[in-house]
């Protein structure tokens, strides 16, 4: 594994892997293939854009043709997926691109691995285990997800696993706890946060707050990716998250006192359908691969809080156009 095909490499945790592989390991080259929709942004990548090490392709998981040519031209051997819709809130207001880049996109990209005999990573997420009202989830566990998102994510790692069966895909899936760090996207929840208490308006909780859950440190999820990826067993789920949960509402509070913000910037708005109350991941199996999170949930969160603080260039021109119309259909007209 070499010649790496980061899909989705312009995203939120896609950029952090990058620059991570590309820093870790001096021989590896890595082709970024992102279709730079709006969370896909080259910002994330500027200070690797001249590594000779590194290459952009502008381009769809969906169009199969572009995905081959890609793996021809630049040689690749692995491909590492992270190219999908992610928002919740976006995939119940409109599910129609979470099926399209989720699933079929999944297909097309597994297609190729199968094509050319490449190495293939999956990063999934939590969600796929549904709500979790007692202990945690096992990589065994039936999937149960709620939100047209999680069931999108859920369709890709089952045509996964069927595609390792049948077609001896050597393929491999993480699935993730809420990530958190520098470079996500202002509509999660925790930038949101943090860049609305920044400018003093008020922070949109849903419900009672008590939703709970894991928040860790991309730069640890990354790790968690690169040690699968290298030690894990073909056909295996990782499990990946702290084991540390965190409910939302405390979180704001302690993005509030971070900043030096009065509580009363927190703003209760109506729960958005079907909120799953709890997620927890049980990361036995990854821990005996050797891996263990580097950051604590408050060393993760004061290193991103300080990251928007600093970065302001980064996010502002984000927080515009598509995006406010967005912000006013879910939070404004919620009250």
């Amino acid at each position: 594994m070499k010649n790496f095909l980061v899909t989705g490499g312009a995203g939120f945790i896609g950029s952090n892997f990058v620059r991570y592989i590309l820093s870790k390991y001096p021989d590896y080259h890595v082709v970024v293939y992102d279709k730079l929709t709006y969370a896909g942004n080259l910002d994330n990548l500027r200070d690797v854009e001249k590594n000779p090490r590194y290459a952009f392709v502008r381009g769809d998981i969906c169009d199969a043709p572009a995905v081959e040519r890609a793996v021809s031209e630049h040689k690749i051997d692995t491909i590492v997926n992270f190219a999908a819709e992610t928002h919740v809130d976006r995939s119940i207001m409109d599910a129609d691109a979470f099926i399209r880049t989720d699933v079929y996109g999944t297909y097309v990209l597994l297609e190729a691995a199968k094509k050319f005999g490449l190495r293939y990573h999956q990063v999934g997420t939590d969600e796929v285990y549904g709500w979790v009202e007692q202990g945690s989830s096992q990589e065994t566990d039936p999937l149960a997800p709620r939100s047209p998102y999680a069931a999108s994510k859920a369709g890709a790692d089952l045509l996964i696993h069927a595609y390792c069966v049948t077609h001896k895909v050597a393929a491999t899936i993480t699935r993730g706890a809420n990530n958190i760090g520098p470079y996500q996207f202002p509509e999660k929840v925790v930038p949101l946060f943090v860049t609305n208490a920044i400018d003093n308006i008020p922070l949109p909780v849903y419900g009672d707050g008590k939703q709970m859950r894991d928040y860790q440190f991309v730069l640890d999820h990354c790790e968690a990716i690169d040690l699968v990826l290298h030690r894990g067993k073909i056909g295996e789920v990782y499990n990946v998250g702290t084991g540390q949960e965190t409910h939302n509402i405390d979180m704001a509070r302690l993005i509030l006192k971070m900043l030096g913000k009065p509580e009363s910037l927190i703003q209760h708005v109506p729960d958005r359908p079907g909120h799953d109350r709890r997620y927890s991941l049980d990361v036995t199996r990854l821990r005996a691969l050797g891996w263990e999170p580097g950051h604590n949930f408050e060393e993760a969160l004061e290193k991103t809080v300080q990251w928007y603080v600093h970065h302001e260039w980064w996010w502002r021109k984000l927080k515009s156009g598509e995006y406010l119309e967005y912000y006013r259909k879910q939070y404004v007209e919620r009250r």
